[in-house]
């Protein structure tokens, strides 16, 4: 049942919301022999897209594991949303993937969306080859798509494959390596039925003189990036390149995809069923095996366990299942596993291999492998696992041992995790109450569950009002939790207005002094703090701690962590709005604390104090300004402009992409609240939008002094 590491291909598919993902990996898993029929998302029935509200968007929210077999290797499939309010699921596969299949449509070229992916699949060096789909599109055009892919990702493509036709006369690709054509019969309705022929001087005179041509330059390019293969190619072939075996080609494209130097580039059509097959045999040919990819933190496991749960789902019948890749050792059912991350001991009953919904049981799981766990209660997304404690601290005395040799500052020694996922800050919030107050604790549960499975779901409870509070990544999002409470749960629950998360800093200095003296039971605890707070130039979400030559360094040893406390809750709701503060930098003057005084009391102390200083200094609103691109017809781009403009929005730049304009610009999140429905009225249903956060920036003094007069009116 299991694999050899080298045979094992972990890899994902990402790209723009319809540039085609999930048909593409409906039609992998049907020529793979998995599912017997083809699925298709505009009908609502693919394997991949599971959940009811996915199938019903026909948008990809979760990401669906699936395992598979191609020719003698283990291929583990994560299919990844493309909708930008989803980008933490994507963030989170490409920590456990080797290597990545982006889509692209080949009428758009690179789209906002892809751009977001490709910057997060470098972030995590994830090698990738391109698929152009959607060739039997109109307007699709290869040359145009390839073009975008190095202008815009400033990636190198390798033309592995050539259209034959474009638009509705594409009818079968060419391999440049092997110089074949590859034609799928008009008659076959799966697209099954392909033949693969070489291309001839007698036949096909135009076709092979275009190949031969962009084989040469693939060599070309090639040598320039890899030394070994330049060797072989000014030595032996260097009079005729047409001598050079497609094998030596092949390992020396697998060679540069490795090293991301440059991305092979293939296409077709998911739904003509078009392109697939051999876009299968490139994965298995280009991309890494686990072995292949160097994770810096496995030598210190030396061989023990070491896995990362990256995703919780809840199943009714089994409770939460958690989805496991072993990075070293072997996971086996009935065993104890050490969570690192929530510091505590769990036991797994069973291992599962996931197909989409069906799953099949197995003894173990050896390192490169991604299963299913059952019985982990306490894990959540992110979590590292590990088989003992005392494993744990080994391997972090190997890593501690191995910095001081290497004179680096030692950090977070005690526990090398696996980087964890970095959770963006949600930007929308609203209140969520039950259909009655007896239904309560049902939502909680629910809630409890949603966020294990998904950490950019923020649940908190609103001091004032008692009420809980949603704070999510969209309003795609918030809809998406709203609809799974119901279904999942069985919860009518009322959702509030949608309302978006400000934030405040300050832009004068302002000092403050406070003294807390209370004495519980037979102990005085008395502190008096002297700080000022800055503003900062640079970005940052957490205030600054500094701290002045005046404070006593012993003091500073025993209570720095209760002052940092201390600072970190008064910045978490703000003088004006009772928003999280940022870009503030707090300057500790003076500390004088009595002997027996509690941290909690200096905490507290400290807390008081930053608040009284924030309100003294002159305060400013920041707003998420969200980066905006819509693709337009011609006809109706002065409407959208006009619209844009009236919602405060900048406009930086507006691109040709074939027949459409694309608009892009900045515009301040408040103002686009319900933008999809005013877009599809404005332009008949014929615009495209995409949203992502760009940076928090100052309101002008009157629309935040509207802004204040509008919540204090409201309260």
């Amino acid at each position: 049942m299991l694999q050899l590491p080298s045979r094992i291909r972990n890899i994902g598919i990402m790209a723009h919301i319809d540039a085609g993902k999930t048909t593409t990996t409906e039609r992998i898993l049907y020529y793979s022999g998995y599912t017997r029929s083809l699925g298709d998302v505009d009908d609502g029935d693919t394997v991949t897209d599971f959940m009811a509200q996915e199938r019903e968007r026909g948008i990809t929210i979760q990401s669906a594991a699936v395992t598979f077999d191609w020719k003698g290797h283990r291929v583990n499939l994560i299919d990844t949303p493309g909708h930008v309010d989803f980008t933490l699921e994507v963030e989170r596969c490409l920590r456990v993937l080797d290597g990545a299949v982006a889509v692209f449509d080949a009428s758009a070229g690179v789209e906002a969306q892809s751009l977001t992916v490709w910057r997060q699949a470098d972030k995590h060096r994830v090698p990738r080859i391109c698929f152009l789909n959607k060739m039997d599109k109109t307007g699709a055009s290869f040359k145009y798509a390839v073009g975008s892919i190095r202008e815009k990702l400033n990636a190198r493509p390798l033309l592995l494959q050539l259209p034959i036709g474009e638009a509705k006369t594409f009818r079968g690709v060419v391999d440049v390596v092997r110089k074949e054509k590859l034609l799928w019969n008009p008659s076959s309705a799966d697209g099954r039925d392909f033949e693969r022929k070489p291309l001839l001087e007698t036949s096909d005179p135009e076709l092979l003189r275009e190949t031969t041509a962009a084989r040469n330059a693939l060599i070309e390019q090639v040598a320039d990036l890899d030394d070994e293969f330049a060797g072989l190619v000014l030595g032996e072939f260097s009079e005729d390149f047409d001598l050079l075996p497609a094998e030596k080609l092949q390992t020396a494209i697998h060679r540069v995809t490795l090293a991301q130097t440059a991305v092979p580039v293939l296409c077709g059509s998911a739904l003509r069923n078009k392109g697939i097959q051999p876009l299968v045999d490139a994965v298995t040919m280009y991309l890494p095996s686990p072995e292949e990819r160097n994770y810096e933190f496995l030598r210190w496991y030396e061989g023990d366990l070491c896995a990362l749960a990256f995703k919780v789902l809840h199943d009714k019948h089994r409770g939460p299942l958690v989805l496991v890749r072993v990075y070293s050792g072997t996971l086996k059912p009935q065993s104890a596993v050490h969570n690192i991350s929530g510091n505590c001991t769990e036991r797994i009953s069973r291992l599962l291999l996931p197909f989409a919904d069906q799953h099949i049981e197995i003894p173990a799981l050896t390192a490169g492998n991604i299963a299913l766990t059952v019985g982990l209660k306490q894990t959540a997304t992110g979590d590292t696992i590990v088989s003992s404690k005392s494993s744990a601290l080994a391997a972090a005395r190997r890593a501690e041992r191995e910095r001081e040799g290497q004179h680096r500052p030692a950090g977070g020694a005690e526990r090398p995790l696996l980087a964890g996922v970095e959770i963006p800050e949600p930007v929308f919030f609203c209140t969520i109450e039950p259909p009655s107050v007896a239904r309560q604790p049902d939502l909680d549960h629910a809630l409890q569950c949603l966020q294990r499975e998904d950490p950019s779901l923020k649940v908190r409870l609103d001091p004032e009002s008692g009420q809980t509070v949603l704070c999510g990544m969209g309003e795609l999002h918030i809809e998406i939790i709203h609809d799974r409470i119901r279904r999942e749960y069985g919860l009518e629950t009322f959702l509030g207005p949608l309302q978006v998360a400000y934030r405040e800093t300050i832009v004068s200095a302002a000092r403050a002094t406070d003294t807390l003296d209370k004495t519980v039971g037979d102990r005085r605890h008395l502190v008096t703090v002297e700080l000022e707070a800055q503003p900062v130039g640079t970005s940052s979400a957490a205030p600054v701690a500094r701290f002045s030559e005046s404070v006593s360094k012993d003091l500073l040893r025993a209570s720095q962590e209760a002052i940092e406390n201390g600072l970190h809750s008064a910045c978490l709701q703000g003088p004006l709005l009772g928003s999280p503060v940022q870009d503030v930098a707090i300057t500790v003057h003076s500390l004088t604390v009595h002997p027996g005084t509690s941290t909690t009391m200096i905490s507290a102390c400290v807390s008081r104090c930053v608040q009284k200083a924030l309100k003294k200094a002159d305060k400013q609103i920041l707003e998420p300004l969200m980066k905006l691109e819509v693709t337009v017809t011609g006809d109706y781009l002065s409407p959208v402009l006009a619209d844009l403009a009236q919602r405060r929005g900048s406009i930086q730049e507006i691109q040709t992409r074939q027949d459409n304009r694309v608009v892009i610009g900045f515009v301040p999140l408040a103002e686009v609240m319900g933008y999809s429905t005013v877009l599809r009225t404005l332009t008949s249903g014929s615009a495209s939008f995409a949203l992502e956060l760009s940076s928090y920036q100052a309101m002008n003094p009157q629309d935040q002094s509207a802004l204040l007069s509008r919540k204090s009116g409201g309260l």
